[in-house]
């Protein structure tokens, strides 16, 4: 069995002062990863700041063995992300993998939401994880070697009600992922998603305790290192939680060809079932493949 390995490369953790994010940037340092640790050291609604919890982590790391610096930018400072990434290429040349793990919470149910705190949810999560990857993407492209990690949501991929604002920056994530796969591919960098389950201080209060204590946050990080490894896929979406590990895919259905008529639309809604029949859907390469697969059956000879 091929052994994941680290040794020399340099990986960039956001939100690591705790939670996931601390196990995540523990696991690579463990594997022979130097590793920013970045930290806004705010709540779980994104309120306050300190760099305390970062350096807590380096701490662990560095006792431990291995190399570590501290960073307390917030994801969404364009200007300090930059700083983070040349904080890395300045201490140790380069930078390998990006697990853009940094995110909050402002639940609530839409109507009764307001749209600062929607704004701000996708802001952390959405542009902070845009932030990150543009800001190591020319190191990786002239290495012509990355890997980047994005943390995107079971509520992002399939609904949670009282997350509106998460859920769709979560999914927005996946389809970032997608292109940067695509733009990344002639260059060696692999870039995924990962939907992890795991008990944080952002799920404390939204489940019961017996299920908390089965949802250790240790179970997802086997998932993370496989997507940062020089062994990665490449576009893909891996779910871990509780010891279990799964895909998640964005598909298409065959789906008919109706042709446009003024009653097209009647016989669209008589001809749903089948529309949306799953018998054969695939896996569309690219967005592409949509309009391959729409213009296919209306070019096709008629019976």
């Amino acid at each position: 069995m091929e052994k994941i390995d680290f040794s020399g490369r340099v990986a960039i953790v956001t939100g690591a002062g705790g939670g996931l994010g601390r196990l995540h940037a523990l696991a690579l340092a463990e594997r022979g990863a130097k590793v920013v640790v970045n930290d806004l050291g705010g709540a779980v609604d994104g309120s306050g700041g300190s760099v305390t919890a970062a350096q807590k982590v380096v701490d662990e790391i560095r006792a431990a063995g291995g190399e570590a610096i501290a960073n307390g930018a917030s994801v969404t400072d364009w200007d300090a992300v930059q700083a983070m990434v040349q904080q890395a290429v300045d201490a140790w040349g380069r930078v390998d993998i990006l697990v853009n793990n940094a995110g909050i919470l402002r639940d609530k149910s839409f109507g009764k939401m307001d749209m600062a705190d929607f704004r701000l949810v996708v802001d952390v999560h959405l542009m902070g994880a845009a932030h990150c990857a543009k800001a190591v993407w020319p190191h990786m492209v002239a290495q012509q070697y990355g890997r980047i990690v994005m943390t995107t949501s079971s509520t992002g991929l399939y609904g949670n009600f009282g997350q509106t604002n998460y859920g769709a920056a979560k999914l927005a994530q996946a389809g970032m992922m997608q292109t940067l796969a695509i733009e990344g591919a002639k260059h060696g960098i692999h870039v995924n998603a990962l939907a992890p389950t795991a008990a944080t201080r952002m799920t404390e209060g939204l489940l019961p305790p017996e299920v908390l204590a089965v949802l250790k946050p240790e179970a997802v990080v086997p998932a993370m290192l496989v997507l940062a490894s020089e062994q990665a896929p490449t576009r893909t979406i891996l779910c871990a939680g509780a010891g279990t590990y799964e895909a998640a895919h964005i598909t298409l259905t065959r789906g008919v060809h109706l042709g446009l008529t003024p009653d097209t639309p009647e016989r669209l809604l008589a001809a749903l079932a089948q529309v949306t029949d799953r018998d054969g859907e695939m896996v569309p390469g690219s967005g592409a493949e949509q309009g391959i697969n729409e213009i296919g059956q209306a070019l096709a000879p008629r019976r």
